[in-house]
């Protein structure tokens, strides 16, 4: 039987959750109980994508068709790569659909791969996620044994670092190199894996496009908003009162979102939003906000990879964005001067305000250092570390000039609110 795009009533168009489910879908019959089979057509699958607006949920969020489309145009065998690596610290949602539904992100990247002529997906997760790479290997074994799918699929595990899973660097590390940022194209789209055209999709858009496969394009934008359709894994991290990975429609109050998880909103001080390259907001900025691409812009900020971190009423917020930039700073790739030098000199430079500035000149530096990185680096790593620090300066200015007048606060000392790994190898 041949199933075409969006003929499957299996799922209501506004039920939640698509991605998530409980029990858990970690085994096939499960999995095809749910959401059926995996469709035999893939006929208007990347037409499909397109008109059903789905954005990448890695944090650049750069249009899924678009991508898929241009892999395509290139009419040689392909390769489809399953971003898992999720380098984010503050973020769990990619390690949490690999472990609960790995058979929904093995469908979307197998139908991806017939779409766009691949013969061959990988599937990369970071190798300190032991648990969703096991569930990602014992679906695929599964998948072998039941004779599911037309091309072929294995598991590679990258190094731990932030900038791994950027497309390129992820690239060159299946290629035998290092895991770092290539500054030059031609971009895995044109010439990636093996010389061959690479699509390089996050693991939670190629989830998306298991149901676009089956549901179609509509059934997709009946949640969320016009400009960012659909639905969003979203990790609530810090002083949540029920931290954890929450299914929400795109469009949601972020007032909503502490509500729901039975967070008082008096505790907070302040939100970061979309991860540590994402930006601070004061906890009074958040009632007009939704979780969307417009209403964020409005704030100067963006949805990133899904982090809403909640920073508790007795942390210092100027001391927790110093800790998070000394470690932004040394999550560099050691290629570019702007992240080497900069980074660390803007480190040491939020280090002093901590301390207190008592003539101003670590700010004045500061603020002009961060003009001088952007868009400098071989990748986008200092200009994720410039947005978060331009937005610590805004949100705790007056923290700033507290600890400038009478030195570092009580707060100083307690624990940090987002604790962050040590930094692994490159290869």
């Amino acid at each position: 039987m041949t199933t075409t795009i969006g003929t499957d009533p299996r799922l209501a168009p506004r039920a939640l959750p698509r991605l998530l489910s409980d029990p858990a879908l970690r085994t096939l019959s499960a999995h095809v109980e749910r959401y059926g089979p995996l469709p035999r057509s893939v006929g208007g699958l990347i037409e499909a994508v397109e008109r059903s607006g789905l954005a990448g949920r890695g944090g650049a969020g750069f249009p899924a068709g678009v991508k898929m489309r241009a892999v395509a145009s290139r009419r040689r065998a392909a390769i489809v790569v399953g971003n898992g690596t999720e380098g984010e610290p503050a973020s769990a949602k990619d390690k949490t659909l690999l472990t609960l539904s790995p058979h929904l992100v093995l469908d979307g990247a197998v139908l991806a791969a017939i779409a766009v002529g691949a013969r061959e997906v990988v599937i990369c997760v970071d190798r300190s996620a032991v648990v969703a790479g096991e569930s990602v290997q014992s679906a695929i074994a599964e998948r072998r044994r039941n004779g599911v799918d037309p091309v072929a699929i294995r598991v590679e595990r990258p190094p731990s670092r932030y900038v791994s899973g950027e497309e390129s660097a992820l690239v060159s590390w299946l290629n035998g190199g290092d895991a770092r940022p290539q500054s030059v194209p031609p971009r895995p789209f044109e010439k990636g894996v093996s010389g061959r055209p690479t699509l390089v999709q996050n693991v939670e858009t190629l989830a998306h496009i298991g149901l676009i496969a089956r549901f179609g394009p509509e059934w997709f934008r009946a949640l969320g908003t016009a400009e960012s359709p659909g639905t969003a894994l979203i990790t609530c991290t810090g002083g949540f009162e029920h931290a954890g990975v929450y299914e929400v429609p795109f469009g949601i109050a972020l007032g909503d979102m502490f509500r729901a998880t039975g967070t008082d909103l008096g505790a907070i001080q302040a939100v970061l939003v979309g991860g540590y390259f994402g930006t601070w907001l004061a906890a009074g900025e958040i009632g007009p906000v939704t979780l969307d691409g417009a209403s964020l812009r409005a704030q100067g900020s963006s949805f990133g990879c899904g982090v809403v971190a909640a920073l508790p009423a007795d942390r210092c917020g100027l001391a927790e964005s110093a800790h998070i930039t000394r470690w932004l700073a040394g999550e560099n790739a050691g290629q570019c001067g702007p992240c080497v030098n900069g980074l660390d000199a803007i480190a040491g430079a939020m280090a002093k305000l901590v301390r207190g500035d008592r003539n101003g000149d670590a700010e004045k530096n500061l603020r002009r250092w961060l003009e001088m990185v952007k868009g400098r680096g071989a990748c986008k790593h200092p200009d994720g570390a410039a947005r978060f620090v331009e937005s610590s300066l805004r949100v705790f200015g007056a923290e700033i000039e507290r600890h400038r007048r009478s030195g570092p606060c009580a707060a100083v000392s307690n624990a940090p609110a987002f604790p962050l790994p040590k930094p692994g190898g490159w290869r």
